[in-house]
C-alpha cells in the first residue's frame, strides 16, 4: 500500500494543475505576440504539457529533419482555454486541434490536411472504481462526474451526450467537474474524489500500461461511438506546397521503423491525408450536442 501511495502521490504533481506550472516547455507570454521565423506548431492539451511534448517533440523534430528549408517548433499549451485563444487568434501556423477544434478553426483562417488515423480510438469512455456500486447510469444522480475541459470532445461532450441518451440530465442530476486534464480526470476516480471520469482510450490505455497495479482499481463501465479522429490544420496563407511536404512528412512517419516507434508512443498506428469534408460528420454531432445538452460555439 505504501508503494502505491507513493506512485500515486508522483501521478499527481504531474496531472495536477498547481504542480504542471513547475514544468516550463516554452509557453508564449501572448497568444500572436510578435513575428517568428520559424513555423509554430500547437497541438492541443490531450495531455498535460509535459508528457506531450515527451510525446510529441520527436515528430517536430522529425518534421525539421524532413523539410529542411522550414523551421518548425513545437508549443504547449497550460489548458484548453490557453490552447483555443491561440488557435482562433490564428497564432499557430500548424496544429493538430481536437475534432471540435477543428470544426471551429475552419471559421478562424485554417483548413484541414491531415489527422489522425484509427478513427476506433476516438470515442469517450467513462471510468469508475470497481469497488464503486455503479450499476447503471441513474445511479450517478447526486455524483460528481470529472472530465478534463468542457471542450473536450470525446473525453468531456462525448461522455455528456451518452448519459444525457442514457436518461440522466447532466445540468442538474450530477455535479459536472473539469479538472484540467486527462490524467487528473483518471486520477480524480482512483481517489474517490468523483463516482465517475470521463477521458479517451489513449490516456487509459497509457495508464494501464504505465501503472497497471493503479489501473486495476478501475474499469470502463461505459464508452461512447466514435467520430473522425483529432485533425492537422494549417493557416490558410501559408504556402499551399509546404503543406503538402508537412502531410508527407507526417504520413510518411509509418514508412520507417524509427517512425513507427514515434507515432506508437501517441498511442495509434498513422496519420492519414484529410480535408475540411471528413469533419462534417463531426459537425452534425455537435448540431445534436448543442441542442440537447448545452449550448456550444462552432
Amino acid at each position: 500500500m505504501m508503494r502505491i501511495g507513493v506512485v500515486l502521490a508522483a501521478l499527481l504533481l504531474v496531472a495536477c494543475g498547481k504542480q504542471e506550472a513547475a514544468y516550463e516547455p516554452a509557453f508564449s507570454a501572448q497568444a500572436g505576440e510578435g513575428v517568428h521565423k520559424e513555423y509554430v506548431v500547437g497541438i492541443h492539451p490531450l495531455h498535460n504539457p509535459k508528457r506531450l511534448v515527451e510525446v510529441y517533440g520527436p515528430i517536430i523534430d522529425h518534421l525539421n529533419a524532413s523539410i529542411p528549408q522550414a523551421r518548425f517548433r513545437l508549443e504547449a499549451s497550460r489548458n484548453y482555454e490557453e490552447y483555443d485563444k491561440k488557435l482562433f487568434s490564428g497564432y499557430f501556423d500548424f496544429a493538430m486541434p481536437n475534432p471540435y477544434q477543428t470544426v471551429r478553426s475552419l471559421e478562424h483562417g485554417y483548413r484541414v490536411f491531415g489527422k489522425m488515423g484509427d478513427d476506433e480510438l476516438f470515442r469517450g469512455i467513462i471510468l469508475i472504481r470497481r469497488d464503486s456500486g455503479i450499476r447503471k447510469v441513474s445511479d450517478l444522480k447526486g455524483k460528481k462526474v470529472a472530465y478534463p475541459a468542457p471542450t473536450a470532445l470525446a473525453a468531456t461532450m462525448m461522455p455528456q451526450y451518452y448519459l444525457h441518451t442514457h436518461g440522466l440530465d447532466v445540468n442538474r442530476d450530477i455535479e459536472n467537474i473539469y479538472v484540467g486534464s486527462q490524467e487528473s480526470s483518471i486520477l480524480n476516480v482512483l481517489r474517490g474524489h468523483v463516482a465517475a471520469g470521463a477521458t479517451w482510450p489513449v490516456p487509459w490505455n497509457t495508464f494501464q500500461q504505465e501503472h497497471p497495479e493503479l489501473a486495476a482499481q478501475l474499469e470502463v463501465k461505459w464508452q461512447t461511438e466514435t467520430l473522425p479522429n483529432n485533425g492537422w490544420v494549417v493557416r490558410k496563407d501559408l504556402s499551399p506546397e509546404l503543406a503538402v511536404e508537412v502531410g508527407k512528412a507526417l504520413v510518411g512517419l509509418t514508412d520507417t521503423e524509427a517512425g513507427r516507434n514515434m507515432v506508437k508512443k501517441l498511442g495509434i498506428t498513422r496519420f492519414e491525408s484529410a480535408n475540411d469534408e471528413m469533419y462534417a460528420q463531426v459537425r452534425r454531432y455537435l448540431d445534436r450536442f448543442s441542442a440537447a445538452v448545452r449550448h456550444i460555439e462552432y
